[in-house]
């Protein structure tokens, strides 16, 4: 095994990943946008450098797909020369307009700042594995609520100005409460979180911790007096008072942890955690308002686009007076900087390449790798599935539908409501599960969007008035689903 074929780690731009059309570097600039030429640059050199394939993916991140060993390393050299800082250690996220948003109910960032800060001080980056991320959700129109993270601190609002919840393993509506206190504590109990993640090694994420270690993190809260900090906690009622002096100091000063220490493991950790985001939040996509000015979101289907059409869309921002591309969770780009009036030809610009410019495309439903003939593990041509079956039942996509080359669901990691897999039988219709799952039927990869229009005709043949597709689906279950599916 090479150092790059290693699955499950996220692929630095000094740790390359293996995917089944080369290797895949994933980019997260520090500045958390980019000026357009800088966008260019970086389309230019995956030209050079990949296979010319783009990819924003489902948490924000850049990837370039389709590298050598020796093209990943002059890719990485021309991002040097560029000027572009990527962000390495343990992915502490903010949402895409996190500061700009009038509607934000707090800030995220000096909080994002110091958990980082309070991570390398204690020494944890090399200690966490290459998935084990936070949120740090400010609130506002684009909401990180949809994302998955081992800890995650939202800002609520409260008599006493602005608090943070802090909750672990899930996402804004799955994850567990743990406490709602001010910043300096919120701070200290995530840092507490991934130092007992940490204790118990690289594989291990928050889910893993225990009914008590979870409470011991319960226990460490802010000392806001109740007539300060009222209840505002769902789960969890009154929040009491505790000693004003953080309990956790030694965390964040990096002093040892009670448990034996663990010897810190050398490499390099970049890039966020992908998959695991649920589609609940406001699509990035649209007018979003900010500051006497907008910004907007254009999303590329599927999450990927040709390097030459981004280059074309970057120049036509350009053009039209755009001085930042920020990449947002939900495989969108936010244009920022250019006047009103240049957003509707900015979208007419973006629709003509095929970029998605409407939260209602039917293509924001469907997730879909890069599949046949571009990834070598594919065995179904995705793509042209997707398009095949977006164009024809838009009418009843109110679900996600996930389309996989192959078993590895790299595109949509979690359940959906239908999946079609690529296997040695075909295309296979697995329902309400991951890509991993059995299939419940099969028909040939050439017909499979024909198979999943079968099952839309179904679906509007049998629904109850103002009963939706994926209501409908769940009534209707899945061996009659499968069965229809394998209909002639």
């Amino acid at each position: 095994m090479n150092a790059f074929s290693r699955r499950g780690a996220c692929p630095a731009l000094s740790a390359p990943m293996q995917t089944g059309d080369g290797l895949l570097v994933r980019l997260n600039p520090v500045a958390g946008g980019l000026e357009p030429k800088l966008l260019i640059g970086l389309c230019e050199t995956a030209l050079r450098h990949g296979n010319g394939i783009m990819e924003v993916t489902a948490r924000g991140s850049l990837q370039i797909r389709g590298l050598t060993v020796e093209s990943a390393r002059l890719l990485a050299g021309e991002v040097n020369a560029l000027g572009i800082a990527v962000r390495t250690g343990v992915p502490v996220e903010t949402g895409p307009l996190a500061g700009i948003d009038p509607q934000e109910i707090a800030d995220p960032r000096p909080l994002a700042e110091g958990i980082r800060a309070a991570i390398e001080e204690a020494g944890l980056t090399a200690r966490l594995g290459p998935k084990v991320s936070v949120v740090v959700d400010g609130g506002g129109q684009l909401a990180m609520d949809a994302v998955t993270a081992d800890v995650r601190l939202n800002a609520v609002r409260a008599d006493a100005g602005v608090l943070w919840t802090v909750s672990v393993a899930g996402d804004g509506r799955s994850g567990e409460p743990l406490a709602t206190v001010e910043d300096d504590a919120a701070r200290d109990i995530a840092v507490a979180a991934l130092r007992m993640i940490a204790e118990k090694g690289r594989e291990v994420h928050a889910r893993d911790l225990s009914g008590e270690e979870l409470r011991s993190l319960e226990s460490l809260r802010s000392v806001t007096p109740p007539s300060v900090l009222p209840d505002i906690s769902p789960s969890r009622g009154e929040i009491g008072p505790s000693s004003r002096l953080s309990p956790i100091a030694d965390v964040v000063s990096g002093a040892p942890a009670p448990k034996l220490p663990i010897s810190p493991l050398e490499g390099e950790m970049a890039g966020r955690p992908e998959g695991g985001a649920v589609e609940r939040s406001r699509p990035p996509i649209g007018s979003f308002d900010l500051h006497n000015t907008t910004a907007l979101g254009i999303a590329l289907p599927y999450g990927s686009m040709p390097a030459q059409d981004l280059i074309a869309l970057a120049q036509a921002a350009t053009t039209l007076g755009a001085t930042e591309i920020r990449l947002a969770p939900g495989r969108a780009l936010l244009f920022l900087g250019q006047p009103e009036s240049a957003n509707a030809p900015l979208q007419t610009t973006a629709a003509a390449l095929g970029f998605v410019t409407s939260a209602t495309d039917p293509r924001t439903r469907i997730a879909a790798c890069p599949g046949a003939p571009a990834c070598a593990s594919g065995r179904i041509a995705t793509r042209d599935i997707a398009e095949a079956i977006a164009a024809e039942n838009a009418d009843i996509l109110d679900f996600t539908l996930h389309i996989s080359g192959c078993a590895k669901g790299c595109a949509h990691p979690g359940p959906a409501a239908l999946t079609l897999v690529g296997g040695e039988n075909g295309a296979g219709l697995v329902v309400n599960a991951t890509a991993k799952a059995l299939p419940a039927g099969y028909r040939p990869g050439y017909d499979a969007a024909r198979g999943i229009g079968r099952v839309a005709a179904a679906i509007r043949s049998a629904r109850f008035q103002g009963e939706t597709a994926a209501a409908c689906l769940t009534r209707l279950g899945p061996a009659a689903i499968a069965q229809t599916y394998r209909q002639e």
